[in-house]
């Protein structure tokens, strides 16, 4: 059984869809239905401000849409829409299983069309007709297609500076003797009586959750985006480039956007970012380095991940080339930053278990860079990364995790696995000289886990890293180590980090 859309077809809208990119436009005269599905709150062991916010996004939409907006509690969506009554129009969801859910309820009758997504700047045809028959993908050429095709930081047929990127300028190590970046905090949303219920009804739900409760920090309506966007671009924009990829301890958002939760949301429109940085450029107000760097991260990496999810499809979440098959420690699962020594490992921790948010190198060379020397379960990491940060949804994480950051699907994503030592993190932390273990020993008490960890993982994955032209030369010096037999040892038997 099929139905029809008509001209006043209500739009449901799922809770990363709540934008004026899918409710505006050319639907901006229908009604609008929301749900709120107790079971999709239960499904997983979210954390508890994930839970906030995307309550907190469904009801400031059902907010600011009036009259036009229903907002239904239920235990289920298909309760929600067989107690609603009429066919609703949706769009693509964000995710193969919701994919395959709306697929189920348009045969039903209870979905009569099923429309595109608007929530990204290139569409999945277009995307398609850019992969054609590759199987390597490299995202510096996605990325540079999309400058020319969106006519972004262009002058006329070349990049704007002569370069495309300016990565060489957006490496710098964090200040030394000063504890933050001094730079302007970021826009904080006003907590209000929808979050106060939010609060109270999650505490009445008694949903097992992980992590802290704490004050709303993120954007979840156009208008908290749009104040968010404007922050970032008039006072942090400046100082984002050169210290994009360093960490300190003190300053948890350095010069973040944190735009990723509405962009995540559907409140705020790639491409509205994009322009209103490449316009804070043309006016002079924020470097070319920095104004780059940030527009890769979205019109680049960001619409990248979306498409590979699609493009690489439902099994790709089931690769493990590196034969990986560690489950995750308690202490990791349940956030408990205080079970941990290493000042790195238990900052990023922490951050998690009281933010839901950690910036992407706390992702890639912290989080990322530990499960891959410990040999963690890609497939359960990543339902972990989705589950405990707050921008964390369910399309973001499979290629950034598995391809990225894991390296686990034998090289589709990335030519080589993100593996590095202690070094790495003191050059571009602050955490290392407050650390009970020396990021320059690999053997005894003190002896760093990532410094060690690293030669744990040259060594287990020794057969591929001699193949890469790129990690030979790791491979042969783990071989001229002398004590590599007592590190492996320490390794194997090491339980506290």
């Amino acid at each position: 059984m099929t139905t029809e859309a008509t001209d006043d077809t209500p739009l449901w809208l799922f809770a990363d869809q709540l934008g004026p990119a899918v409710h505006g436009g050319e639907h901006a005269h229908r009604e609008v239905l929301l749900i709120e599905a107790t079971s999709a709150l239960r499904r997983r062991r979210y954390h508890r401000q994930k839970l906030h916010l995307v309550l907190s996004a469904l009801r400031h939409a059902d907010a600011d849409l009036g009259d036009r907006a229903t907002l239904m509690a239920a235990d289920t969506y298909t309760d929600a829409l067989e107690r609603y009554g009429r066919p609703v129009l949706v769009h693509e969801p964000t995710s193969h299983a919701a994919e395959e859910f709306v697929q189920k309820l348009r045969k039903t009758g209870l979905v009569a069309d099923i429309l595109p997504t608007p929530t990204f700047a290139l569409s999945k045809s277009d995307f398609a007709a850019w992969a054609g028959q590759r199987t390597k993908f490299r995202m510096e050429d996605f990325y540079r297609d999309q400058r020319r095709r969106f006519d972004v930081l262009m002058d006329g047929s070349e990049p704007v500076g002569g370069r495309w990127n300016y990565d060489s300028e957006n490496r710098e190590s964090p200040p030394k003797k000063q504890k933050t970046l001094g730079t302007p905090k970021p826009y904080q949303p006003c907590e209000d009586d929808i979050d106060a219920r939010v609060r109270a009804d999650l505490d009445r739900m008694g949903i097992d959750t992980v992590g802290n409760d704490g004050p709303r920090l993120f954007a979840v309506t156009h208008t908290e985006a749009q104040r968010a966007l404007t922050r970032f671009l008039e006072h942090r924009l400046a100082d984002f480039g050169r210290y994009e990829d360093a960490i300190m301890g003190a300053d948890w958002s350095m010069a973040h956007s944190l735009l990723s939760v509405p962009l995540n949301l559907g409140v705020l429109h790639p491409l509205e970012a994009v322009h209103a940085a490449e316009k804070t450029y043309r006016e002079g107000r924020a470097p070319l380095p920095a104004v780059e760097g940030f527009i890769r991260q979205i019109l680049g990496w960001r619409e990248y991940m979306w498409h590979l999810y699609w493009h690489f499809g439902c099994d790709y979440e089931h690769n493990n080339s590196l034969n990986a098959h560690r489950q995750l420690p308690d202490w990791w699962a349940d956030l408990d930053a205080d079970a941990v020594d290493a000042e790195c490992l238990r900052s990023a921790l922490q951050g998690v278990r009281d933010r839901g948010w950690t910036h992407h190198i706390q992702r890639l060379m912290v989080l990322g860079n530990f499960a891959l020397h410990r040999g963690y379960d890609p497939a359960e990491l990543t339902e972990w990364f989705a589950a405990v940060y707050v921008d964390g949804f369910r399309w973001v994480m499979p290629t950034n995790v598995i391809g990225m950051s894991q390296h686990a699907d034998g090289g589709k994503l990335a030519t080589k696995p993100y593996a590095s030592g202690g070094a790495y993190i003191n050059k571009m932390s602050d955490h290392c000289g407050d650390c009970a273990y020396d990021p320059k020993k690999r053997l005894g008490d003190d002896a760093c886990p990532f410094a060690a960890g690293y030669w744990t993982f040259v060594h287990r994955n020794e057969d591929l890293l001699a193949k890469n032209n790129r990690t030979q030369r790791a491979v042969s010096s783990m071989h001229r180590l002398k004590d590599l037999d007592a590190v492996l040892e320490q390794e194997a038997a090491r339980d506290q980090f």
